[in-house]
């Protein structure tokens, strides 16, 4: 049966560097982030995005996140895949628990999410279940 969980995160890094730039301002970029999560999940998450920026300041992005931490009462580590955009209202994802990427008491992990980046802090609620 699946179950909600209630978290948020703050970015806590970013690293973020070009490797191609074209003409008229697009760019395709690397992002190195870390995240802190605070709720029914807690820990620290690690993701690199591979980010295609346009001239008119909007992007679209991919990326892995290793999240380490404790999901209501549970210790252990997953992996999302993030599947995202932005522009000036902000970034939006959605993402999946990668299947088999569960460790220690979080083994058997599905789930998914998808979140909405305005401010400092991020609500990201998701469905889930455990192995």
């Amino acid at each position: 049966m699946k179950r909600e969980a209630k978290c948020t995160f703050k970015v806590t890094g970013w690293d973020e560097n070009p490797y191609k730039e074209f003409e008229g301002g697009a760019k395709l970029t690397r992002a190195k982030v870390s995240q802190l999560y605070e709720g029914d999940l807690s820990g620290e998450g690690s993701v690199e995005f591979l980010m295609s920026h346009t001239a008119n300041e909007t992007a679209s992005f991919v990326g892995i996140e290793l999240i380490t931490g404790t999901l209501s009462g549970k210790t252990g580590s997953f992996i999302i895949q993030h599947i995202g955009t932005f522009d000036s209202n902000g970034a939006r994802s959605k993402w999946t628990i990668l299947p088999d990427s569960g460790t220690d008491e979080l083994a058997g992990i599905s789930g998914d999410g998808s979140y909405t980046a305005t401010g400092a802090t991020v609500d990201m609620p998701f469905k889930y279940e455990t192995g």
